[in-house]
């Protein structure tokens, strides 16, 4: 009569091999897309001679686009929802730094606004993101 095999135990082990495959595949998919989070908005950016400024920290982006539509990262704010965002993340400590892209044909007072919201939120640390001067003139 056959009975139970002894010394032989069922083998359990867990080949983690594939796993790693598979997130080491996904944490270079968001290495090389995460850049593009923040690039893949098109703006038109205004040329000038200013230095490239480097931030310690990572600062919030508002983006401003040439249809005058503000943005922080990928999420559209009305000038009034921009205002109590900023508050509430400057009171939770959220909110260092920042860095405006408006687009070269946004009209002044767009930016000003936008500017003007950051100071009433107590941010005072804010760069004006724009490229280099080309040669072929304004």
């Amino acid at each position: 009569m056959p009975g139970p095999s002894r010394g032989r135990g069922l083998l359990a082990d867990i080949n983690v091999t594939p796993l790693v495959d598979v997130m080491l595949v996904l944490l270079i998919i968001f290495m090389i897309t995460a850049p593009l989070l923040t690039t893949g908005l098109r703006v038109d950016l205004p040329e000038t001679r200013a230095g490239e400024v480097r931030s310690p920290g990572k600062p919030l982006i508002i983006t401003i686009t040439r249809e005058g539509k503000i943005l922080v990262g990928r999420e559209a704010l009305s000038l009034s929802r921009l205002s109590r965002w900023l508050s509430e993340a400057r009171a939770a400590g959220l909110v260092q730094e920042v860095q405006v892209r408006a687009d070269r044909r946004v009209p002044y007072g767009v930016v000003a606004r936008v500017l003007g919201e950051l100071s009433g939120a107590g941010i005072t640390k804010v760069a004006l993101i724009t490229q280099p001067l080309s040669n072929e003139g304004p």
